[in-house]
């Protein structure tokens, strides 16, 4: 006797959609400018040096890449500092923003999230992918789904197979 199993893919035929965010990574390398390097006695900002420092940088270094801008330093640094250094990365990075690197992440992600047809999802049954090799801020999880949350039917998060319930829509 030939007893033959089929093997049923149960995940397959669920109908989810997987939405993985680390697929909306930006590409492109993170830096962080920290102004604290251009402070006098590491304290206080000095105009003429600070204007001949922006004159005489190296700003094609920055070319291509995602920057944030910050101070580490315990200092009161003038709001124009800043603006003058964001004027001159302008053009040679892709992106510039005031704070650290991990809020450069959530803005790059959350960027991608804003560009994302939510209505791609109508009535879905969605899985938010959660663990992965690409490292994604928690904040941008929170964005997905404020995004998908009017569309779709569910939302969950995990694997297909092992998933946490977050939402239905009572129909």
């Amino acid at each position: 006797m030939d007893i033959q199993e089929n093997i049923v893919n149960k995940v397959a035929q669920s109908g989810l959609v997987s939405v993985d965010l680390a697929e909306l990574k930006p590409a492109g390398e993170r830096l962080v400018y920290d102004i604290k390097d251009n402070l006098f006695h590491g304290l206080i900002l000095k105009e003429k040096d600070f204007r001949e420092f922006i004159k005489t940088h190296n700003w094609e270094q920055y070319t291509g890449k995602h920057i944030a801008i910050t101070c580490s330093a315990d200092a009161i640094v003038p709001t124009w500092a800043y603006m003058l250094l964001a004027t001159k990365l302008a053009d040679y990075a892709s992106t510039i923003i005031y704070g650290s690197l991990e809020d450069l992440e959530i803005y790059l992600f959350n960027r991608e999230i804003e560009k994302l047809d939510a209505q791609q999802y109508k009535d879905q049954r969605i899985v938010v992918k959660g663990c992965g090799d690409i490292y994604v801020p928690t904040a941008s999880f929170v964005a997905l789904t404020s995004k998908l949350f009017p569309v779709v039917k569910s939302i969950m998060y995990g694997e297909p197979c092992s998933t946490v319930p977050l939402y239905k829509r009572k129909d």
